[in-house]
């Protein structure tokens, strides 16, 4: 008889035998990890801090381009005022010159009056037109609003009035016509406006 023997391989695929198989350990592997792991936890430290540093310095530069580019603004603003309103003072002197000249032209001349004191008189339109015309070109405007409402923005009141023709509260006369700046108020219209009727009045205090 043969003898049977108990140390017979097991075949594979045995699950058996899988199971009980032991995965071998390399050593030298895992002391070389564990010598690395300081340097690996250093390098891991520094990345952290770099990139730490690299949003905080990302931060700044885009802090200081807002601010260069707010500062930037502001100049231009700057400029472009001075630009707009650098003639406000000598606006304010030559508009009472404006002033002389129309005061002058209102004078009624004689029928009989000589030839000198005709040209006179017409190089007078010519030179308020031509006053005019660089109020314009420099933004210059004039406020004359016989007629409109009043507006205390814009207009002085300066007496009230009694009159049929404009409506309450609406300018009846011009004393000193008001001028505006690029839209801003240089001078005020100094006018006369109509009050409320005395019957309205009378009636309301009642």
């Amino acid at each position: 008889m043969n003898e049977v023997n108990d140390n017979k391989a097991t075949p594979a695929g045995n699950p058996e035998a899988e199971e009980n198989t032991i995965p071998t350990v390399d050593a030298g592997a895992a002391a070389h990890d564990l010598e690395l792991a300081p340097e690996i936890k250093q390098l891991q430290a520094d990345l952290d801090q770099a990139r730490a540093e690299a949003a905080e310095l990302l931060d700044r530069l885009l802090r200081a381009k807002a601010e260069v580019e707010n500062t930037r603004k502001r100049a231009q603003a700057d400029v472009a005022s001075a630009h707009k309103y650098a003639l406000e003072r000598f606006a304010a002197e030559i508009i009472a010159v404006r002033d002389s000249l129309e005061l002058a032209r209102m004078v009624e001349l004689p029928a009989d009056s000589s030839p000198a004191v005709q040209k006179m008189h017409e190089g007078l339109d010519l030179t308020l037109k031509l006053m005019d015309s660089i109020f314009q070109k420099f933004g210059l405007t004039r406020l004359d609003p016989r007629g409109e409402k009043f507006d205390p923005e814009r207009h002085q009141a300066i007496s009230l009035v009694e009159a049929e023709e404009v409506p309450p509260n609406h300018v009846v006369n011009v004393v000193q016509k008001g001028y505006l700046l690029n839209d801003r108020l240089l001078r005020p219209a100094m006018v006369v406006i109509r009050g409320e009727p005395a019957a309205k009045k009378g009636a309301e205090q009642t």
